[in-house]
């Protein structure tokens, strides 16, 4: 997410071992660097909202960034929209599947592992984390609530930024527990309003984080709830 700080070795130390274990228990816009096929690179800044009419579909289309490549080899964005106005991720490699909104495009920040944002508004994106664990059940850390408290204070968003967790879920599917957070994080100049939804398998603590700027909230909270849910793992 456009807020997140993320490394591997951040995530693990701030938030695996910050989590009670039971009974012991911008605004400053990024800029990101994206490869093409020819192996040369470009930068993909977010853009005006006064953008001209069209340029959206432009972007999407590729008419724009028309040698934008996929970033790595061993998972698959399928061309077909699976739902309509998504497009799905399969990453073969960490045993994981999503689906984003269509048009948004993949970008590469340090730590995640996968993200993909709106070119045009720069605090709509999907970021996929994944990291080692030894634990097999998401439930062994605690109840969705003392895990959401710990993730938007110590991962989700900086220190500096005031977070309120509004809700937080479990939800299963095929026997494994995922659990789902939705908070705001609010900066000087902006306030992000987002969701994610974590679970564990094939040894790995898997974290997916969307979300939008608070005043397209409403405009794009049926989007993003689709993002989280569509989140599954399977054995890799």
């Amino acid at each position: 997410m456009a807020s997140l700080q993320n490394s591997p070795s951040l995530h693990r130390t701030l938030f695996l071992n910050s989590i009670p274990q039971p009974h012991s228990h911008v605004h400053a816009t990024p800029t990101f660097c994206c490869c093409t096929r020819r192996s040369s690179s470009f930068l993909i800044q977010a853009s005006s909202s006064e953008d001209r009419p069209g340029r959206r579909k432009m972007l999407a289309a590729g008419l724009v960034f028309p040698s934008v490549s996929l970033l790595s080899q061993n998972y698959v964005a399928f061309a077909a929209e699976t739902k309509k106005g998504f497009l799905s991720v399969l990453d073969k490699k960490d045993g994981y599947k999503f689906v984003y909104p269509f048009g948004w495009q993949e970008v590469v920040i340090e730590g995640q592992d996968k993200v993909f944002k709106d070119v045009i508004e720069p605090l709509e994106s999907a970021s996929v984390t994944v990291i080692p664990t030894s634990k097999e059940d998401i439930r062994e850390f605690g109840s969705p609530q003392e895990i959401g408290e710990t993730l938007i204070k110590k991962v989700l968003a900086p220190p500096s930024q005031k977070t309120k967790l509004i809700e937080a879920t479990e939800r299963e599917v095929d026997g494994k527990a995922y659990y789902t957070i939705e908070f705001v994080a609010k900066a000087p100049n902006y306030t992000r309003h987002a969701l994610s939804t974590i679970t564990i398998g094939n040894g790995k603590f898997y974290t997916l984080t969307t979300g939008a700027n608070e005043r397209r909230w409403e405009k794009m909270k049926d989007k993003l709830h689709t993002v989280v849910e569509s989140f599954t793992i399977f054995n890799a």
